[in-house]
């Protein structure tokens, strides 16, 4: 496909923003649907996942709990973030300064195992480099009380809420429908829930859980607490390597820490649980004393979806493309994820998008 056709995307979350957003500006005739009420956050209601999500770009310490193949999406998805933030008029925040492994001194056991696997696993590509507590210091001083830590070079983190907001803002001429559920996506056509059947020339979905029955996904359910503290000097995502978890502490605008780490095999949406909070809270104070002023901003709770292998998919047939199982690798391997999907279905070059591509108008 060369000249402008008619879309439907079913979903409009992170992958419904990226496709819109990059179809929009190429010239398509572009209509997202989704059952959300508007484009801005609900928290305390069903979501996308996107709105909780902490903005990780990190391919090497991923590995841990994933393939070669997404640690290969993600860094095509790091390469490829950069330029399109560079033709946002509002971008929002991204670094790419490394991310940080850290571990208590009764812990280092644990951490060297997954460092074993890590760099078995990350063969050609950066390795995590030990760091002296005074170099660490010198990087990020909040972290003072990390015993041990690793530098990841190379990764990095990007601002969700920001970036999912200037994805709707600038996709341009793309026409959205919200409180409209998709019940069925046909090759051609979306089925909404009043029955109505909308077609177009091509049709994706992006759903997330929202693709039952007719995809096998199911949610995984993750908790975050964001800490409001002022001044608090973290510059670096930085991961907590524990024995029973591994905690992640990001910084955020707006003198936000998000903290993170739990992933339960359940579809239970309702409000974080005192344990998780306790745990989370504990184990980022242990590494980062400042945050014992810090006040609790938001405790929040969301579903990725997820396939059964936890492996993202692409199923592209005449007239319908589908993208799901994205799992907790959203934000690292979305744009990459697009860009294959584009590709599958002619509506890319055989390579990844080249700057001045996005800079079209």
């Amino acid at each position: 496909m060369s000249s402008a056709v008619s879309i439907g995307i079913a979903g409009a979350g992170l992958l419904g923003r990226l496709l819109a957003w990059r179809l929009g500006r190429a010239g398509h005739r572009v209509d997202v649907f989704d059952p959300a009420g508007g484009p801005e956050p609900a928290y305390g209601t069903p979501q996308a996942a996107a709105f909780t999500a902490a903005g990780m770009l990190s391919p090497v310490a991923e590995l841990d709990n994933s393939s070669a193949e997404v640690a290969a999406l993600g860094w095509r998805s790091l390469a490829l973030w950069p330029r399109i933030t560079a033709v946002m008029q509002a971008p929002p925040e991204f670094r790419a300064r490394g991310s940080l492994l850290l571990a208590h001194r009764g812990d280092l056991a644990t951490a060297q195992r997954v460092l074993a696997r890590l760099e078995g696993a990350s063969a050609g590509t950066p390795q995590p480099q030990p760091l002296s507590r005074s170099e660490l210091g010198e990087l990020e001083p909040a972290l003072e009380g990390a015993a041990h830590a690793w530098l990841l070079p190379g990764e990095g983190q990007i601002d969700p809420l920001g970036a999912m907001q200037s994805l709707h803002a600038e996709a341009a001429g793309v026409r959205w429908h919200w409180n409209r559920r998709v019940t069925a996506v046909e090759e051609g056509a979306l089925v909404l829930d009043d029955a109505t059947r909308s077609r177009f020339d091509l049709v994706f979905d992006v759903r997330g859980t929202g693709a039952r029955p007719e995809l096998p996904v199911r949610g995984v359910r993750g908790e975050t607490v964001w800490l409001h503290a002022p001044g608090h000097g973290l510059t670096r995502p930085a991961r907590l390597l524990h024995p029973r978890h591994n905690v992640y502490l990001v910084p955020r605008p707006g003198d936000i820490v998000l903290i993170g780490a739990s992933e339960l095999e359940t579809e239970d949406r309702s409000a974080v649980s005192l344990r998780t909070a306790v745990e989370l809270m504990t184990a980022a104070h242990s590494v980062m004393p400042a945050l014992a002023e810090a006040r609790i901003d938001r405790l929040d709770a969301n579903l990725r979806p997820a396939l059964p292998d936890n492996e993202p998919r692409i199923e592209a047939s005449p007239g319908r493309v589908r993208i799901n199982g994205l799992f907790r690798h959203g934000w690292l391997i979305a744009p990459a994820l697009v860009e294959d999907a584009l590709r599958a279905c002619g509506l890319e070059a055989a390579q990844p998008a080249k700057e001045s591509e996005y800079e079209r108008a």
